[in-house]
């Protein structure tokens, strides 16, 4: 009888070229979904559709409000990722801007709500100030990005997810800032910890 061999199976991680090629691939729809109401005008089209409406100078309003939003919502979270300690951060702070980079952001930003969340996960682990916290912002952020997805659908469906979009976003910015109160000033040398000494 031959002898049995066992395998132990590693889990599979892929790699960071594999992941934005499987992004870029997704983002293919969006693409389709932001060219929509251009394409079959007499359809409605979303939220964007609606923005036809305001006209050309007040869509250029609309847009350079929202982007003025997106930049200071993306310097917090930014901030948070500078804030936590170097051990805990699982992205670059500067990825944050990969919110600007359309049609890839509508599929990056969910990436980018999963690294902030996992950051102060861990930073929660050494941070007593963070102890109260516990889903870390991943109910409202990852909530606004699919809602954010949704609003593309041409129709009533579309523009109703375009308000949870920004009902959430609001909702998870404003954890945000609140986190960020938390963590200048309070963070705590692993040497005070309890059951640790200094060398």
């Amino acid at each position: 009888m031959l002898p049995v061999t066992m395998h132990r199976f590693h889990p599979i991680h892929m790699g960071t070229t594999a992941q934005t090629i499987l992004k870029a691939i997704l983002s293919i729809p969006i693409a389709f979904g932001l060219a929509y109401p251009l394409i079959y005008p007499s359809e409605g089209g979303g939220v964007l559709g609606e923005m036809a409406a305001l006209g050309t100078i007040g869509s250029i309003v609309v847009i350079a409000v929202f982007l003025a939003l997106v930049y200071a919502y993306a310097s917090d979270l930014r901030t948070t990722l500078k804030s936590v300690s170097r051990g805990s951060r699982v992205a670059e702070p500067n990825s944050v801007w990969l919110m600007f980079l359309l049609p890839y952001n509508f599929i990056e930003d969910f990436f980018i709500i999963s690294n902030v969340a996992k950051s102060l996960e861990a930073e929660s682990r050494i941070n007593p100030a963070l102890s109260g916290l516990r889903s870390f912002g991943r109910i409202s952020g990852i909530g606004w990005c699919l809602a954010h997805v949704l609003s593309l659908i041409p129709n009533a469906m579309g523009s109703i997810a375009g308000g949870v979009a920004v009902f959430l976003w609001v909702w998870h910015w404003v954890f945000v800032r609140r986190t960020n109160k938390m963590l200048p000033g309070s963070q705590v040398s692993v040497t005070t910890l309890p059951g640790r000494t200094g060398s």
